[in-house]
């Protein structure tokens, strides 16, 4: 970056970053900080240190906090600015008086939270250097929709598939959060999404994101229903649903249907379509797309005979990612979920993930545990951090992610998601369910990509989730300082937690009156958004700290966790991730900027700012991991088409948090080194009893044991590692897909009972001399403070038939309360 325009210099400043000083000189321009040292003042006097100058430059938009701590001369203790960064760094700026010190704070407080507007920061005025290689490269030509969907094999011309690509939403008035075009079922026009639109929250109606490229299943995303308290129900989505389902499969099966499919009509003709039918009676063409969605050849299986019913045997899904008492809490406001009486040829998964209230809350007890970084070499308040719930958290979205990749990939299924609104909650879980079934975006194009795509199109709301413009609540003079006290780890420096929390109750619910009179809304999770057709830059883009969650951050916290834990199956590193993160929140180019795709085409952000992508692929060798291995092959072990997690074998991404591993993750390792010492010790014990002589009395196939009174014996199976979730055990050595049903078995009906996973280390162990050696270790409760119950022990998820548990849940009125705080 070329040498900023300096405003402000402080000449022998210390910082302090984890408990060790620096003497150098501080210099402010309009968007960055810039310590250099060692200072002038020591290089002018001794020119051989001028080799050994470092600079390290920190951008204004990323500081989350930042405390001025006066002191009086006669104290003899120097003022400071203590500054917590977005990207988890953490310094202390001691000045020599104490007019400097606020000099410096108004100065980065007027260039942080009173910029006004977005067009103001970073972004709008930064240009790589001439002739470098990120100049020469346009990061914006590398996300194009329709070839994404040409890979997945959809395109105008592919019709037969069972997708088109419509354009009802192309000036943004269909829904202004979605995406310019939409990739809906070829046999459902546009007259019938204008009518399901009504059903969905923001109009974010179902549509499809992903297609798997070998059994055609396919990854469709929406926003939650609108049944209310009278159970409403809309014919026009439950086709759209049912559509959505059977699209790729009769195209697979290469079925017949009773009628012709033919082009939906174009727009300017469902507009006239819907105007004749003003009454909300459907016309001949929705009847006939109803008669198409649910008829067609019948099939029978060639062995049975038996009818094969579409979705009876595939066990489609509809995953609803909200915890189940809070979808249902949603319906006396006029959401909800769908009910199943309606939506027959699918079942419903809740996930029981939580809102972004709760997961901003997390995060902010994981701060606390780390905040003294700046003043202090210990390491993290590890009761804090497991209070924190963070690694549970991570662990139950990855979780339903690989639910929904195992149902795609493994039971040839098709799968909704949505949320509330569809672009928190539901990015995560449809972005890593991909991640986990495609290798393409395990590369690093395919990466970006998927960010594009699922978080960037599909309107996840960066600006509001992030806070770009800052907040004056996150600037704070601590007056105690005035005493005369240095800071200490632990005491209260004015960064305690500055999020307002969220009014309880329901009234957020009600209509609210803008600064400008016009009424105003709020989603399903309590956030004000403006509705119709909104300006080309929202009146009021200021920071609201009840609206700031780590939503992306979790996505890449859970994508680093599968690069942990599969380290060749990943083109980008770890460093990528870490990166990406960063420019997230640094306002330095114009990706993340605004909350949807309108917003950034509106606000011309390709011509005016550069892209991320850029950066990034101007230093692809930074980002590289050399552990990659590209081979793709479904019959070797370790290099299948689809990855899952293992969701008992979370970690602190310690690098992100700047601190290492045995800080972050030391009690996790030791307790993981346990486990396989155990295991390793019962394997051992299981080998040994089978290389026993055998004691004819015990084993004589002509005695009767129980009158000889010898205890008969089991031969012990060898116990094994923890399965992806539905998955049956493999033997050493083989795929993972080796036990993936025929399509036969997958469309033949019949109960099928799987094979249940052996989760304990003690099976196997006849004697229960081990078994007991297990509860006195489980007695000792290792890793339970950790855990909050067991990350691993529990995905938290209920099925719309069955009841759902979790240990380290609030009980239902917590949960009734804690939905009620993210709506009030």
């Amino acid at each position: 970056m070329a040498a900023p325009h300096l405003k402000h210099t402080f000449a022998n400043i210390h910082a302090l970053r984890g408990g060790k000083p620096e003497l150098g000189d501080l210099a402010l321009s309009d968007y960055h900080l810039v310590f250099r040292f060692p200072p002038e003042s020591l290089t002018a006097a001794d020119p051989s240190l001028k080799k050994s100058v470092k600079q390290v430059w920190f951008a204004f938009h990323i500081i989350s906090q930042c405390t001025l701590r006066p002191t009086p001369p006669s104290s003899g203790v120097p003022s400071s600015i203590r500054i917590r960064f977005r990207d988890f760094t953490y310094v202390s700026f001691n000045f020599a008086g104490d007019k400097e010190a606020r000099e410096a704070f108004e100065f980065i407080k007027s260039r942080t939270c009173k910029l006004g507007s977005v067009d103001k920061l970073l972004a709008f005025s930064y240009r790589p250097p001439p002739n470098s290689p990120e100049s020469k490269i346009n990061g914006w030509d590398l996300y194009d929709v329709r070839a994404e969907f040409r890979r997945q094999g959809i395109s105008e011309k592919s019709r037969e598939l069972g997708w088109r690509i419509s354009t009802i939403n192309k000036d943004y008035s269909f829904s202004p959060t979605y995406p310019a075009l939409l990739i809906v079922p070829s046999k459902i026009s546009d007259a019938t999404l204008k009518y399901a639109a009504s059903y969905r929250s923001r109009q974010r109606i179902p549509t499809l994101t992903y297609r798997h490229p070998v059994n055609n299943c396919t990854i469709t995303r929406c926003s939650q229903p609108l049944p209310g308290i009278s159970f409403k129900r809309n014919i026009q989505d439950e086709s759209l649903v049912s559509a959505c389902f059977s699209a790729s499969t009769e195209f697979a099966g290469g079925t017949s249907l009773d009628m012709p499919v033919e082009s939906p009509p174009p727009s300017t003709v469902d507009l006239m379509i819907e105007s004749e039918n003003t009454d909300g009676s459907m016309s001949d063409i929705q009847k006939a797309e109803d008669e198409l969605t649910v008829g067609g050849t019948i099939l029978y299986d060639g062995k049975t005979g038996k009818r094969l019913i579409y979705g009876a045997q595939q066990q489609n899904l509809i995953v609803d990612a909200r915890p189940v008492i809070n979808s249902y809490a949603m319906q006396a406001i006029g959401y909800g979920t769908e009910n199943m009486e309606h939506y027959k040829f699918a079942k419903k998964e809740y996930l029981n993930i939580d809102n972004i209230h709760v997961m901003r809350e997390s995060l902010e007890k994981v701060i606390s545990a780390i905040k003294d970084a700046d003043v202090s070499p210990f390491p993290p308040n590890k009761e804090l951090l497991a209070k924190s719930k963070w690694l549970k958290h991570i662990s139950g979205i990855l979780s339903g992610s690989a639910l929904i990749a195992q149902r795609v990939g493994i039971q040839h299924s098709n799968v909704l998601i949505h949320c509330s609104d569809g672009w928190d909650r539901t990015s995560q879980l449809s972005a890593l369910s991909q991640l986990m079934l495609d290798p393409y975006y395990r590369t690093l194009e395919g990466f970006i990509v998927l960010v594009e795509k699922d978080w960037l199109s599909f309107g996840h709301m960066f600006h509001l989730r992030s806070g770009h413009l800052s907040h004056e609540d996150w600037f704070t003079v601590d007056g105690d300082a005035l005493a005369g006290t240095a800071v200490k780890p632990g005491e209260n420096d004015g960064r305690a937690d500055h999020f307002e929390n969220a009014i309880a109750g329901a009234k957020r619910f009600w209509t609210k009156k803008t600064a400008s009179g016009k009424e105003a809304v709020t989603d399903a999770d309590g956030t004000p958004i403006e509705t119709g057709v909104e300006p080309a830059v929202a009146e009021n883009m200021a920071t609201r700290p009840k609206d700031l969650s780590p939503v992306f951050h979790q996505f890449l916290d859970a994508t680093y966790q599968l690069l942990r834990q599969h380290p060749t199956r990943f083109e980008f590193n770890e460093r990528f991730l870490r990166r990406l993160y960063y420019h997230v929140y640094s306002c330095q180019y114009g990706t993340f900027l605004f909350n949807n795709e309108r917003q950034r085409h509106e606000a011309r952000l390709q011509e005016r700012t550069r892209s991320v992508w850029a950066y990034f692929l101007s230093r692809r060798s930074e980002f590289t991991n050399e552990q990659y291995d590209a081979t793709v092959d479904d019959h070797v072990r370790g290099r299948e088409r689809i990855l899952f997690p293992r969701c008992d074998d979370v970690r602190w991404w310690h690098q992100l948090f700047n601190r290492t591993d045995d800080e972050m993750n030391g009690d996790l390792n030791a307790l993981a080194a346990t486990a396989e010492r155990v295991a390793a010790y019962q394997q051992a014990s299981s080998s040994s009893e089978l290389s026993r002589p055998v004691d004819a009395g015990t084993f004589d196939a002509n005695s009767n044991p129980s009158s000889s009174g010898a205890p008969s014996r089991t031969s012990a199976s060898p116990t094994r590692s923890p399965q992806p979730p539905g998955l049956a055990a493999t033997a050493a050595g083989g795929s993972v897909l080796a036990g993936v049903e025929s399509a036969h078995e997958v469309l033949t009906p019949g109960t099928r009972s799987p094979a249940p996973l052996n989760r304990n280390v003690a099976a196997g162990d006849p004697t229960g001399t081990f078994a007991a050696l297990q509860e006195r270790i489980s007695g000792l409760s290792l890793g339970k403070a950790m855990f909050g119950g067991g990350i691993g022990g529990s995905t938290g998820r209920s099925s719309i038939g069955g009841t759902g548990s979790d240990s380290g849940r609030n009980s239902q009125n917590e949960l009734v309360e804690q939905e009620m705080r993210s709506i009030g």
